[in-house]
């Protein structure tokens, strides 16, 4: 008996998984448990498991392609049974795949030419047998200049109309410029293509990728945001910061300037309830719980990007145990993938680019948040300290806002807690 793998649905708004890398091939044994891939979902990277013992008969969707859920992408062979014998199961296409590309259009060039994408579309429209062209380009590939040479000069390319469109065009009465009425009517932004060349290489977005981009155009869209910013002098956090560190490094603690954050942002959003809210149509939700968000850079290997995974309750939370989850979430996040649990839930974000030298900068809000704190690099600079000229610890920091669940002086009143703890951070230890 044969067992059909499907690809699993591993989040509530999951359509569609791409295979990222098969831990398994076909005739290896499986038992139940063993992680069979790695599935690049639209929300993270997250792991398939296997839930029967067997041999793997067939893997039927390779790495790298997207197919919708329930799609069977592997097939399991149970013990004793003949694996050789397996039929494969054909990947069934994803709804993006159009039914043109099952029954794809006849090509200009022979099985074994090459040619860019241009070269071809040029062919295309004059008719051009790209078998009978020599290629210029690296390797022998044919470019958009070998299918120019070929049909003439640009001007005859852009002389050349066919036949049909002459004959269903009608004459038109010519008016001079100066008697046409001129209609009041709102100008509409045209779309230019995008410019490119041989050289340029295009990447096929992830999904991922994709849904990223989607909820910031949605985020922006539709949050009316707005920000406020504040200085923080933070002479006493970086000397509390180096005692601590010092005090725990035989336990193998180092906590960072974030790790401090975390814990001063949860206690003023603690002691600012209006801040800990979200916009839920008709009402707005203010949340028990105090669950901070951390921004969390992808490598460029695993498609860039990035995740943001959440520590729960993070108000009641020790720094000790701050420091050693937000290590441990932002490590899987880098190499394994977070689960949907494990990013689902925030209430506040915090994103930090001042490890990149970045003095300020302004963070879109991730929804359903409310507010997002966009945090800079802790500086040495000139201050003044008491009247006088010093030299000192500063940080910049600006909070984004929806201002349909946050007025500007709840947001100031919640910047200036988190001022008082930074500036004052001994009380961020109980």
């Amino acid at each position: 008996m044969t067992i059909d793998i499907t690809m699993p649905r591993l989040s509530d708004t999951m359509e569609k998984g791409t295979i990222i890398k098969w831990h398994v091939a076909e005739g290896d044994e499986v038992s139940a448990g063993d992680i069979l891939a790695d599935v690049e979902t639209d929300k993270a990277t997250m792991e398939m498991q296997s839930f029967d013992d067997g041999h793997m008969s067939t893997i039927s969707v390779p790495e790298g392609v997207s197919v919708d859920v329930g799609t069977v992408v592997a097939v399991l062979a149970e013990d004793g049974e003949d694996v050789s014998v397996t039929p494969p199961a054909a990947a069934q296409p994803s709804e993006s795949t159009s039914a043109e590309s099952e029954t794809p259009p006849p090509s200009h060039d022979g099985p074994h030419r090459k040619a860019t994408p241009v070269a071809r579309r040029l062919a295309e429209q004059h008719g051009i047998d790209l078998s009978a062209l020599q290629g210029s380009g690296p390797g022998g590939r044919i470019v958009k200049r070998d299918v120019i040479a070929s049909v003439g000069t640009t001007d005859e390319m852009r002389a050349s109309v066919p036949p049909a469109a002459k004959e269903t065009t009608p004459d038109r009465e010519i008016v001079e410029p100066s008697t046409m009425p001129v209609p009041a009517v709102p100008v509409t932004r045209v779309a230019t293509p995008l410019a490119t060349n041989d050289s340029d290489r295009r990447e096929p977005v992830s999904s991922m990728r994709q849904t990223i981009a989607r909820r910031l155009v949605e985020s922006k869209q539709e949050i009316p945001h707005y920000q406020v910013s504040m200085v923080f002098a933070m002479d006493a956090l970086m000397a509390l910061r180096k005692e601590l560190n010092v005090e725990l490094a035989d336990q193998g603690v180092k906590l960072s300037v974030n790790d401090l954050l975390v814990r001063a942002c949860a206690i003023s959003m603690h002691r600012n309830p209006l801040m800990n809210a979200s916009w839920d149509g008709d009402a707005i939700v203010y949340h028990n719980d105090v669950n901070i968000g951390v921004a969390v850079a992808l490598p460029e290997e695993r498609g860039g990007g990035l995740v943001v995974p959440v520590l729960r309750s993070a108000d009641g939370r020790s720094l000790r145990a701050i420091s050693a989850e937000t290590r441990a979430l932002a490590e899987k996040a880098r190499t394994r993938g977070l689960t949907v649990d494990e990013m689902s839930g925030a209430t506040f974000t915090i994103s930090n680019l001042g490890m990149f030298g970045v003095d300020a900068f302004t963070a879109i809000i991730n929804p359903p948040n409310s507010a997002i704190l966009a945090v800079g690099a802790c500086l040495q600079k000139p201050v003044v300290r008491g009247g006088e000229l010093a030299v000192g610890w500063e940080m910049n920091a600006t909070l984004s806002n929806d201002h349909r669940v946050v007025d500007g002086a709840t947001a100031a009143r919640y910047l200036g807690s988190l001022k008082e703890l930074i500036e004052h951070p001994a009380s961020i230890l109980v």
